[in-house]
């Protein structure tokens, strides 16, 4: 396994963390879409920056790729309003740890079978087990 990347991994989901405790007092005071807005404002403007400066010419364009791919841009303000919503109401540990309930169980699932043209991983005990120990935290926290 390579360390580094596991670090940032965890350094990745420290952030999220962070964007919780900051996305839920900003829903509070201005409104939960307007949060949501401004979270993917400011990081479309920096990814767009990014794009511009650090993006290899010459890369496939958006139109000759399946649907399918772009679900994510979806998925991500659903996510972030889940934040603003959840975090000022149940705290950020609780939202955090089930936040990575809902990852693990499902990842585990994408793993087991393949899905999303990934290479399938079976799911063995130990990954059960450690899924198994993500939900007793949850119910800890929630306790």
């Amino acid at each position: 396994m390579n360390i580094i990347l596991i670090l940032l991994v965890v350094l990745g989901g420290m952030g999220l963390s962070v964007e919780a405790g900051l996305i839920g007092p900003l829903g509070s005071e201005v409104g939960q879409l307007w949060a949501t807005m401004s979270i993917f404002g400011v990081g479309a403007a920096l990814t767009l920056l990014l794009v511009l400066f650090f993006s290899p010419r010459g890369a496939p364009a958006y139109t000759s790729q399946p649907g399918w791919t772009l679900l994510g841009g979806i998925l991500g303000p659903v996510y972030v309003i889940v934040l603003t919503l959840a975090t000022p109401v149940i705290g950020i540990g609780m939202t955090m740890i089930g936040i990575l309930s809902g990852q693990v169980a499902k990842s585990l699932l994408i793993d087991h079978y393949g899905w999303f043209a990934t290479q399938p991983k079976p799911v063995g005990r130990e990954r059960l087990l450690a899924l198994l120990f993500i939900v007793a935290a949850l119910v800890l926290i929630a306790w």
